[in-house]
């Protein structure tokens, strides 16, 4: 399932509340913490030098790097680069051996595990669509809502107006008006990756990551989930991991390489593809 908040009934999760979102002290090990999230620095996401081994090999090694506010980042690199793991580092799931992970200027990720972060605003998306295929698109998106998904809570939930003027737009954006009531099962691929990204929005996160988004896509799905990224970028920062280089060049701005888990290039689609280095390790000649 796409780290979307719906694992969060546990009422002891201090982060399960609805009046803890995005913004706000919260106590964690007796801690006072603020998730309010800090962009004075011109950071949303900020990694350095991290590293993480996995019965001696080193997955990610000596890692840096930094995503603006607004920005759409694209990550390539051969199987085995570190893409995955630095997604699961960034998301809670992995912890590193060492190095700094920071979402904003003063939120230190390594301090809080994945509902968490998922809580703080960052949403992930992985290959294979997830949703509920026996519910509507509409159910499907209002289940996603950020709200209080505590047991009283939900049992007594009524969609507010404002929250459905939210869904609808997210509706808009990703082009399943007209499948309002259709059943998640019967779309097409494509149209289950949008109404699973469409189930992130509703979370209203600051931070995107996105595998692999148009794996298995047709051409057409393909050409509309990059006029939907490209709509999506500024609105929130989108970092997207991806094998597809025709797709990357339509919405790239700036690239980074990875390669045996650190940078190995980075800068605009024609650099990194006149690298020397990146043509002999992933592009091919």
């Amino acid at each position: 399932m796409s780290t979307v908040a719906l694992n969060l009934a546990d009422e002891s999760n201090p982060l399960s509340q609805a009046d803890k979102p995005n913004g706000g002290t919260v106590h964690l090990d007796g801690i006072k913490r603020s998730t309010e999230l800090n962009l004075s620095h011109g950071r949303i996401l900020y990694l350095e030098d991290v590293s993480v081994s996995f019965d001696g090999f080193k997955a990610i090694n000596n890692l840096s790097l930094d995503i603006a506010p607004g920005e759409l980042r694209c990550i390539i690199g051969p199987n085995g680069a570190g893409k995955t793991t630095m997604m699961d580092i960034i998301t809670g799931k992995t912890k590193p051996d060492s190095g700094q992970v920071f979402f904003g200027s003063t939120i230190n990720l390594l301090e809080y595990n994945e509902p968490e972060i998922a809580q703080l605003g960052i949403g992930r998306k992985f290959q294979k669509p997830t949703v509920f295929e026996q519910l509507s698109v509409f159910e499907n998106l209002e289940l996603a809502l950020k709200t209080d998904k505590r047991v009283k809570a939900s049992i007594f939930f009524k969609l507010k107006s404002e929250q459905k003027t939210r869904l609808l737009e997210v509706l808009e954006t990703i082009k399943l008006e007209d499948s309002i009531n259709r059943q998640a099962g019967n779309l097409s691929h494509g149209q289950k990756q949008w109404l699973e990204i469409g189930m992130l929005l509703m979370q209203e996160p600051k931070l995107l990551l996105l595998d692999e988004p148009v794996a298995g896509m047709t051409d057409q799905e393909t050409h509309r989930t990059a006029e939907l990224f490209l709509e999506l970028k500024g609105k929130h920062s989108l970092i997207v991991v991806e094998h597809d280089m025709s797709f990357i060049k339509t919405i790239s701005e700036k690239i980074t390489v990875l390669s045996e888990g650190c940078v190995l290039a980075e800068g605009t689609f024609d650099q990194v593809q006149s690298n020397e280095k990146v043509i002999e390790v992933y592009l091919g000649r």
